[in-house]
């Protein structure tokens, strides 16, 4: 008697600008299934043209999960990603066989496929200085504490995403050693097999489309959706790429053009470290993204 088969995830990583959206909808439509979204920026309501949220034409094509799920006024971190996406996938797997995990937060990823291990708690009064002293000597401060400290966090860390570097630092002064020791250290079973692959893109070419990106991303009206959140650029959710440089721009500090520059510049930086960490997980496949499509075709036929 034959084995039931398991239902599958297939998880589709790569770096930004690299066609992830266009390749899960492609395999979502062939295997007529949904889409779990693992991006931290693209959960949030009010953020659109900064983040690459996918277009309403292509929401329609397939159904996604994790997309406008959240306020910018939420707390969103790994386990909520984590808790979110096991209930997605539960619902999913209901109607197919198959669902379809898209995203370049390597976190997000991991939380939802191996767990997370339980991180001991930091210390307050730590915390708090490390806290005022980030707000007194700025973001250079925070990425030179860290790199001198946590090194080995600073190497696959987004080095413009404060909340991060912040979490990290606290929890090296808290406990002297890296909060990379309680990530994952031992993998969680799930109740469905998993396919890994990240795309992959010749570096000029993953430039070149970064570039044109922002570019559009100015032409789309990047500065006016700024204009309308800049009441809340001091929140998490928008130390980010994209918005930063453009408060700044909003602010005095920068012209549009050295704005623009920064923000193709700190993109081509993220994804270089997008690359490398996805190299670096030994469960990733990495191919082009008609190649990635020629693979999941033939196992799903198996």
């Amino acid at each position: 008697m034959m084995p039931l088969q398991r239902n599958k995830l297939i998880v589709i990583g790569g770096p930004t600008a690299s066609g992830k959206t266009t390749l899960a909808i492609r395999l979502a439509t062939s295997l007529q299934t949904e889409i779990l979204s693992a991006d931290s920026r693209q959960c949030y309501q009010e953020l659109n043209i900064g983040v690459a949220k996918p277009s309403d034409e292509e929401l329609a094509q397939a159904k996604h999960h994790f997309i406008n799920s959240h306020s910018i006024h939420d707390e969103i971190t790994a386990g909520t990603f984590m808790r979110y996406g096991l209930a997605a996938l539960e619902s999913i797997f209901k109607k197919s066989k198959y669902a379809i995990c898209v995203g370049g937060t390597g976190l997000y990823i991991n939380a939802l496929c191996h767990g997370l291990d339980e991180i001991p708690k930091v210390d307050n009064v730590v915390k708090k200085q490390i806290e005022e002293n980030y707000k007194e000597e700025g973001l250079d401060w925070l990425q030179n504490q860290v790199k001198k400290n946590d090194p080995l966090f600073y190497e696959q860390a987004d080095e413009q995403n404060p909340m991060r570097l912040l979490r990290a630092l606290i929890f090296y002064k808290s406990h002297d050693e890296s909060i990379l020791n309680y990530l994952n250290k031992e993998k969680e079973a799930r109740p469905f097999d998993i396919e890994y692959y990240a795309i992959h893109m010749e570096r000029d070419l993953l430039y070149e489309r970064i570039n044109t990106r922002v570019d559009q991303m100015i032409e789309q009206g990047l500065v006016a959706e700024v204009e309308g959140l800049q009441k809340n650029e001091k929140l998490k959710a928008l130390q980010t790429v994209g918005y930063k440089e453009l408060f700044a721009y909003k602010n005095g500090e920068l012209s549009l053009e050295q704005a623009k520059h920064k923000i193709k510049q700190h993109t081509r930086n993220y994804a270089k470290r997008q690359v490398t960490w996805f190299k670096n997980q030994g469960d990733f496949t990495r191919l082009t993204a008609d190649k990635i499509i020629l693979e999941v075709q033939s196992t799903s036929c198996r």
